[in-house]
């Protein structure tokens, strides 16, 4: 989806005698020289391009790509190509990003202390399992019957005590809102 990061894992260990490109649409945009002595994303390895600018991240021991904030226009062809010695390899990976429409991006501003009520839509049915995300960290999630709030620690300490669930429509309540509330919502369904 669009804003969300992607890696593209290139499922290798990399040693100073690999020699590591990205591609996209036929353009190298990353790159990792034999001695290492030569790492470049995008602007680097392309004077003229900006297309990815400040949203590549290469990992120096993989060589895997992630692109950060990814956009519909980051749908395409990425071509991994990995040169060792003698052999070379390459994989592709095809990446279709859907963008989020107007109509299912909703911009809610509230006071601290206040409380806001993130509504679905839909009735729940027990074949649903509903997830809700705070910045990608899962946050609360509805399994036909069974519900669950804040699993994990950091989520605890957060939302402590302040998220309710409407197991009828999946709506999620945060109560006495904080600054540290404000982020990007997001809610899965899976019928």
């Amino acid at each position: 989806m669009e804003g969300d990061s992607v890696t593209l894992n290139s499922g290798v260990q990399t040693n100073q005698q690999d020699r590591v490109r990205w591609y996209f649409n036929d353009t190298r945009i990353a790159q990792i020289n034999r001695d290492q002595s030569k790492i470049c994303t995008d602007v680097q390895c392309n004077e003229d391009t900006e297309r990815f600018r400040d949203r590549l991240k290469l990992d120096h021991q993989t060589g895997s790509l992630t692109i950060m904030n990814i956009t519909n226009t980051d749908s395409g062809v990425y071509k991994l190509k990995i040169s060792s010695g003698s052999s070379d390899s390459e994989k592709t990976f095809n990446v279709t990003v859907h963008g989020v429409s107007a109509a299912e991006r909703d911009e809610v501003k509230r006071k601290e202390g206040e409380s806001v009520t993130l509504y679905t839509g839909v009735m729940n049915n027990t074949n649903y399992v509903m997830t809700w995300y705070f910045n990608d960290t899962l946050i609360a999630e509805i399994t036909g019957d069974q519900s669950k709030i804040c699993t994990d620690v950091q989520c605890k300490e957060r939302f402590r005590d302040r998220l309710k669930l409407d197991h009828q429509t999946g709506s999620l309540t945060i109560m006495n809102t904080r600054n540290t509330d404000s982020g990007e919502y997001k809610l899965l369904i899976i019928i």
